[in-house]
């Protein structure tokens, strides 16, 4: 098993929407970059909803996301894991990120959408109820996972789904 660390979020104080996924995987921490395996579909995605290309350098694919106040973080600070799937994290080394603060500072966010069940559930587990009053009148989703590990739905498919981003941009 090994100790993981989140990145710091990226945002902007008038982001509109939340991206929260569980923990960076491997090849997202050896390269220090959100959704940086090569088969994630969370940059061809994004390229389809805000022109965040995967071909483009991870710096300018950040700054389409921030103009489109979209932040993206993870539920969680650390962990213990196996791995980069989320089934390999331990339950009893999950410590959560201070995202009531972030709402608090973030207060034109509009909704949180989690990427896949691992954030939602940890979310709902050790976030939750500790949100103020600035986490009131925010909307939150699930969507399907953008990881290579969800297979069983296809890429079109995911697209579809994350189009309810749109929204609220």
């Amino acid at each position: 098993m090994i100790q993981a660390r989140s990145f710091a979020p990226l945002a902007r104080r008038d982001a509109r929407v939340l991206i929260l996924g569980s923990m960076p995987g491997a090849e997202s921490l050896r390269r220090r970059q959100y959704y940086a395996h090569p088969r994630n579909q969370f940059w061809p995605i994004m390229s389809e909803l805000v022109g965040a290309d995967p071909r483009l350098p991870y710096a300018q694919r950040v700054v389409r996301l921030l103009e489109h106040r979209i932040a993206v973080w993870d539920v969680l600070k650390q962990c213990r894991r196996d791995g980069s799937l989320d089934s390999g994290i331990a339950r009893d080394s999950e410590v959560a990120n201070d995202l009531a603060d972030f709402l608090e500072r973030h207060a034109s966010l509009r909704a949180v959408f989690f990427n896949g069940g691992k954030s939602e559930t940890v979310f709902g587990r050790q976030v939750r109820a500790r949100l103020g009053v600035a986490a009131r009148g925010l909307r939150y989703a699930r969507l399907p996972s953008t990881s290579p590990a969800h297979a069983g739905m296809s890429a079109a498919a995911k697209l579809r789904a994350w189009r309810r981003i749109e929204a609220y941009l």
